[in-house]
């Protein structure tokens, strides 16, 4: 289930901070323990903020990250995502 999420146009570590907040937010407010909370994400530099990963450490998340070169790691969140990426014009900045 995906519980923490944002979009944007722009690859900020905020952003991915925002969706963060928001998974804890949902888990807490469920009262579910946040130490099974598993971050799915690419390689990409937000997610390696130092911000972030404080944040993640706080949290106790568990983080997985695809293999280098593995389109399939991602398939399904990819998949997911260009479902509404498909729905934005393509000069959106």
């Amino acid at each position: 289930m995906i519980v923490g999420w944002q979009s944007s146009t722009r690859m900020f570590a905020d952003l991915v901070l925002d969706a963060l907040a928001m998974a804890i937010w949902q888990r807490s407010r469920h009262g579910q323990d946040l130490a099974g909370l598993i971050h799915h994400s690419d390689r990409g530099v937000q997610y390696r903020a130092i911000r972030y990963t404080e944040e993640l450490d706080r949290a106790l998340a568990v983080t997985s990250v695809g293999s280098r070169g593995d389109s399939y790691d991602n398939a399904m969140a990819e998949a997911l995502n260009s479902l509404y990426k498909h729905e934005l014009p393509a000069d959106v900045d």
